[in-house]
């Protein structure tokens, strides 16, 4: 996996927005990467009423754009004082989502980032809208942030596999994003159908039976991966369990500050849906979650 040089954030000037932008610009320093700052304006928001005269609209969409303008300067000019790192602005009309895909590819960015929440959150109604179109058409990996604390390298992270292609590269980009952190490569077995069967009658002995047999070709599989990384901060991990519950959990448990996994898109409706493995984990967990592409 190459190196990220260019990483892409987008704000609208909210708290919440400010921890994504805040993130982006530590990665950008710990990566010496170029950080690509950008609000996105929606059309409507610079249309004042048709009851107002021509002359008074044109007013007011020059203020708001300048207005626009001159938030994204101070902050572009305080991020790159205080993660000295280089800062390249940009102001775009349009639809969220779309935008910030196409800036991104023209700026061969390697990571976009955005916040959880906030007024025109890229999560904010249904995580579904802009948010669940942005992860599932960037052409590059997306960090969603939800921490409250953006301004340390990552300490403890997961690198959630299921040895499917939309989880290969998930390690190998983890160790990227955080190469001093600690990171667990963590398998969920997933118990679900287990408890079907037991649900059925099958007895105890059967179902260990059952278990012992993929349980140990698991094990096997997640120790060629992780030894196949060479990274002596690198380990593996076996839980059972409902995977996106289990997974979240996980990472409660052992107080990680990121979540690495892959979208799972096996067939054109998990496509569709970004896969639900993924999409539970990005709901519910608790620290920032990462998608490789």
């Amino acid at each position: 996996m190459q190196t990220i040089q260019h990483i892409v954030a987008a704000t609208d000037f909210s708290a919440t927005a400010n921890l994504a932008v805040i993130r982006a610009a530590q990665l950008a320093h710990d990566m010496h990467a170029t950080l690509h700052l950008m609000h996105v304006v929606h059309p409507l928001d610079l249309y004042a009423g048709s009851e107002l005269s021509f002359d008074f609209q044109m007013h007011y969409q020059q203020a708001q754009q300048q207005h626009i303008q001159t938030e994204l300067e101070t902050l572009t000019l305080q991020l790159s004082e205080q993660f000295a790192i280089t800062v390249q602005q940009c102001i775009k009309i349009g639809r969220a989502y779309n935008e910030i895909v196409s800036h991104a590819k023209n700026v061969n960015a390697g990571l976009i980032v955005a916040g959880a929440q906030g007024e025109h959150s890229i999560l904010a109604n249904l995580l579904g809208s802009t948010a669940l179109r942005l992860i599932k058409t960037a052409e590059c990996p997306v960090l969603i942030v939800k921490n409250t604390v953006s301004n340390i390298s990552y300490q403890h992270v997961l690198a959630a596999v299921d040895f499917s292609a939309g989880s290969a590269d998930v390690p190998t980009l983890a160790d990227l994003i955080a190469p001093q952190a600690q990171i667990e490569v963590l398998l969920i077995f997933d118990s679900n159908q287990e408890a079907h069967m037991f649900k059925a009658g099958m007895d105890e002995t059967l179902l260990a039976e059952y278990r012992e047999k993929p349980m140990s070709k698991a094990r096997q599989q997640l120790e060629a991966l992780v030894s196949g990384q060479k990274r002596h901060h690198m380990s593996g991990v076996i839980r059972a369990g409902y995977p996106p519950e289990a997974i979240a959990n996980y990472a409660k448990e052992v107080k990680s500050d990121l979540i690495v996994i892959g979208k799972h898109n096996r067939n054109q409706i998990e496509q569709w849906l970004l896969g639900s493995v993924t999409k539970a984990v990005v709901y519910s967990a608790d620290c920032d979650v990462l998608l490789s592409h």
